[in-house]
């Protein structure tokens, strides 16, 4: 992909940190007024936009959307505008195209893919960031983040919510049940499974349904067996699908997704379950759940809570184990960047919000949300668990790397029912097909990339 950059957490402390863990608003200010920041220092001054109405489209339902509501009335408290959220659909650069072309296109919208930036830039949708978001973005975010949020050197994008994407949630009781313990490779995870399955208990939950689910697996896979270099490679596609590095990592993959018996409901039962479900049914009954662990990023804390399980004693995590010989436990990063779409000081001012603590502060505070800004103080995140991965995150500086599928054009990458999603899908439907789905992903990927 052209100028793509690619990142990846790579660090002993960090897998340590969450090892360890593993065990272990309000106020009348008027309307452009000052607001003290997050970390503590200063203010974020806002301008006064009463009168002023700003729609902001993004694909986050149900808590997600929830939470981000609290963070746009917040702004609203502060310069007097009315937000207005409007829930989009994936893929959401389609979603925009529908809405520019129809000439009412939102103010701002959250983009969850690194490609779909590049791709709205390439149409000429995007503003450039201004000066105050610019000022905020310098100040509170890594260069490698800011990086990401730019094309061919012009910033158009704020990370407001990123995401480590190389965990694996369990349920302690069904673990202590079955004397199981942490695992630290593949080949223990499989073993520990197995040792989970024999107690009674089904023990790994797959959201299948949702195709990102399994880009997932397989990139945390390939990036640990492969190494960074091919990812690299393989996400830029200088490096085809048909590469025997792809045939090995799928092959891993079909290790567990290949024996039905180790997945909740089976192989049918995983390709019909989302992804909310497949974290809330691991944590729904204590011992007598339907799964004894979730693979998936620190986002998963909020289903986790709608179960009413404690994150910390009845939900711990453990790093996605390292892969093969000598690999290394990989963490891939994701996250959702806001860009505007028309011009104004509406959008501007959401913008430079966005980018700062004060607005990190406040969905931090409900959980489920992870920040690369590093003005936010960690004591914002509502547990231990969580402000740990995110000292992880922030500690890693620019040395990680970006969710692959999300770097990659979207009609490949990030559509439902189509490219890799769906080859994945359908490899999850036949484990066994690893040379026909490593021809499948490199036929849709290179119409993607000829597009």
């Amino acid at each position: 992909m052209r100028g793509s950059r690619t990142l990846r957490i790579i660090s002993v402390a960090a897998v340590a940190v969450l090892t360890a863990t593993a065990c272990g608003g309000g106020g009348d200010e008027e309307p452009g007024a000052a607001a003290p920041s997050a970390s503590g220092g200063g203010g974020l001054s806002l301008p006064s936009l009463k009168g002023e109405k700003i729609e902001v489209a993004a694909v986050w339902t149900g808590p997600e959307q929830e939470n981000f509501v609290k963070v746009l009335k917040e702004f609203e408290k502060r310069t007097g505008a009315t937000v207005t959220f409007v829930p989009a659909q994936d893929p959401i650069v389609n979603f925009l195209g529908t809405k520019i072309a129809g000439g009412s296109p939102p103010d701002v919208a959250m983009l969850p893919q690194v490609g779909a930036i590049r791709q709205a830039a390439a149409q000429k949708w995007l503003k450039p960031l201004g000066p105050d978001a610019r000022a905020q973005l310098a100040k509170n975010y890594s260069k490698g983040w800011q990086d990401l949020g730019a094309v061919d050197g012009t910033p158009y994008g704020v990370y407001f919510k990123a995401a480590n994407k190389s965990l694996v949630w369990y349920n302690t009781a069904a673990f202590d049940n079955a004397g199981a313990s942490e695992p630290k490779t593949w080949k223990e995870l499989l073993a520990t499974a197995e040792t989970i399955s024999a107690s009674g208990v089904t023990p790994v939950s797959v959201g299948g349904a949702d195709g990102w689910t399994l880009t997932d697996w397989f990139e945390n896979v390939y990036l640990s067996q492969a190494g960074p270099e091919k990812y690299d490679q393989l996400a830029q596609h200088t490096l085809k699908w048909t590469d025997p590095s792809v045939g090995r990592a799928l092959t891993t993959l079909a290790e567990l997704f290949g024996k039905p018996a180790l997945l909740a409901g089976g192989t049918n039962g995983a390709l019909q379950t989302e992804f909310p479900v497949s974290v809330t049914q691991t944590f729904t009954g204590g011992d007598r759940a339907k799964a004894a662990m979730v693979f998936e990023g620190d986002f998963s804390a909020v289903n986790i809570a709608q179960t009413g399980a404690k994150i910390g004693t009845d939900a711990k995590v453990f790093p996605f184990p390292a892969v093969g010989d000598g690999g290394t436990a990989p963490v891939v990063t994701g996250g959702d960047a806001a860009v505007a779409l028309k011009d104004g000081k509406g959008a501007q001012a959401l913008l430079t919000f966005l980018a700062s603590p004060d607005a990190a502060r406040i969905w931090a505070a409900e959980g489920g949300f992870l920040s690369p800004n590093k003005g936010l103080d960690k004591a914002a995140y509502p547990n231990d668990v969580q402000r740990e991965i995110a000292a992880a995150l922030i500690g890693a500086g620019d040395d990680f790397r970006f969710d692959m599928s999300d770097q990659m054009p979207q009609s490949f990458g990030g559509t439902p029912g189509k490219g890799e999603w769906k080859a994945l899908q359908d490899f999850l439907k036949n484990p066994k097909d690893v040379a026909g789905t490593q021809a499948r992903l490199e036929a849709e990927a290179a119409k993607a990339y000829q597009g």
